[in-house]
């Protein structure tokens, strides 16, 4: 089956998409929706100060909310209606994961299949309204503690921040739910990934305009575009690497006839857990800075201005907190999303085994082994994507859009995006074979 697979990859070619009609419009689908959010982006929360804000704003640009920013495609910025964007549903996500690993009635639904998931699923979108309604309203509180930030503060912009903020928040994940049944797929992935893209033009442009004025030397940029290009090559490589494990299953007798058994592999991604390491280090490093910036920095003692200084971008100890902080991250979400034990269960249910190794314990003993292994190959690898970047942002003044994060999120998201095409294209082939068949077994009937 997988050889079939990989023939029919291989034969992939324009003809093939031009007849995909069904891809076709879900490409379309996708593009109208992505432009939706992009609209959404530029459509301002009602009761701003624009002038105020913006120069607020970039007093804090360098903080957290300059990372949120770019997750949200400029709309922290612009505080557009799609300020909250989808951190929010991500955070609520984590957290249904995390509680299923320690809670048993929420495991127990994991194991359901589709039921359980639908039901883990609507938790999810429970603790996204929770969660972004909380985030809404600190924004509002924060907003109107600024000087002149709000025409008119009070109760009546409290509540009507939050429930634009909220209500664009949900928009975003019902259209990363439509996107995912109706689009190409990986519709939450898509948003993030068309937030970063849209501030990749501004960014190059920004550092082409340093280059010309001769803030930056051109052999420096040239050089940060090489190490650009290197990083995208190591990001391409290690999210296809895959170690494979040989699975066997047992001979079969139907009747009087014996089948040989099977054999398949159970394959371990060097990355099991993906951009979200880089994420909550970022997020977490960013913290004290924002706090920091929202606070009256003269009021501050002089420990908490060192500790600030001390965690700014470039500084040593930012970068060592850094990098700590995403290995630690990559181990624990492995953890979370991958369970040996439940792998091992399943083979076992199912007949098969890893040559050598005995059913039950010890294969989820070998897996646990194998994966820890891998991690720790994936967790070098995050950090050298993150950090590397990150030091020639810091040194050089490049825009945050460059940095090892939104990287890692464009090439993960596009090459994840191709294999969904992909395999719309292998379907729709297969669909063709099977017509062919039919037609020519009619005809041979006749």
């Amino acid at each position: 089956m997988a050889s079939a697979a990989e023939q029919l990859a291989s034969n992939l070619n324009f003809s093939t998409f031009a007849k995909a009609e069904d891809l076709k419009k879900r490409l379309w689908f996708t593009l109208a929706a992505l432009l939706v959010y992009r609209l959404g982006t530029h459509i301002p929360l009602p009761g701003l100060n624009p002038e105020a804000y913006a120069q607020a704003f970039r007093g804090q640009s360098g903080g957290i909310l300059g990372l949120f920013n770019m997750f949200s495609g400029g709309a922290v910025q612009r505080m557009a209606i799609f300020a909250l964007g989808i951190m929010p549903y991500i955070s609520a996500s984590i957290i249904v994961q995390l509680m299923t690993s320690v809670v048993p009635a929420l495991e127990n639904l994991k194991k359901e299949g589709e039921q359980g998931r639908k039901i883990i699923n609507q938790y999810t979108r429970y603790g996204t309204v929770l969660l972004g309604a909380l985030q809404a309203y600190g924004i509002s509180v924060g907003l109107e503690s600024g000087n002149g930030l709000v025409v008119d503060p009070g109760i009546f912009f409290r509540v009507s921040t939050v429930i634009t903020l909220l209500g664009g928040t949900m928009f975003l994940m019902w259209l990363g739910e439509q996107i995912t049944s109706r689009g190409i797929g990986n519709g939450i992935s898509l948003i993030i990934f068309a937030g970063i893209a849209a501030g990749l033009p501004t960014a190059l442009a920004g550092t082409l305009e340093l280059g010309r004025t001769g803030a930056l030397s051109t052999t420096l940029i040239l050089a940060v575009i090489i190490v650009a290009i290197a990083v995208i090559a190591v990001i391409v490589f290690v999210e296809r690497a895959q170690r494979r494990l040989l699975i066997q299953y047992p001979k079969r007798q139907v009747g009087n006839r014996m089948f040989q058994g099977d054999t398949s592999h159970l394959p371990l991604k060097l990355n099991t857990s993906g951009v979200i390491p880089a994420i909550f280090a970022s997020s977490l490093l960013l913290l004290p800075a924002t706090i920091a910036g929202f606070a009256n920095t003269t009021a501050l003692p002089g420990w908490a201005t060192s500790i600030v200084a001390a965690l700014g971008h470039g500084q040593p100890l930012y970068m060592l907190l850094y990098g700590l902080l995403i290995a630690f991250f990559a181990f624990f979400y492995t953890a979370i999303v991958f369970n040996p034990k439940d792998t091992a269960d399943n083979l076992k249910k199912h007949g098969g085994f890893i040559p050598g190794i005995r059913p039950g314990e010890r294969t989820a003993e070998y897996i646990d082994y194998v994966l820890t292994r891998i991690t720790v190959i994936g967790a070098i690898y995050l950090v050298f994507v993150c950090i590397l970047p990150e030091i020639l942002v810091s040194q050089t003044g490049i825009p945050l859009s460059l940095g090892g994060t939104s990287l890692l999120i464009v090439v993960s998201v596009t090459l994840d995006t191709v294999a969904q095409i992909q395999g719309h294209l292998i379907a729709q082939q297969y669909e063709g074979l099977i017509k062919k068949s039919k037609l020519r077994g009619g005809k041979r009937g006749r």
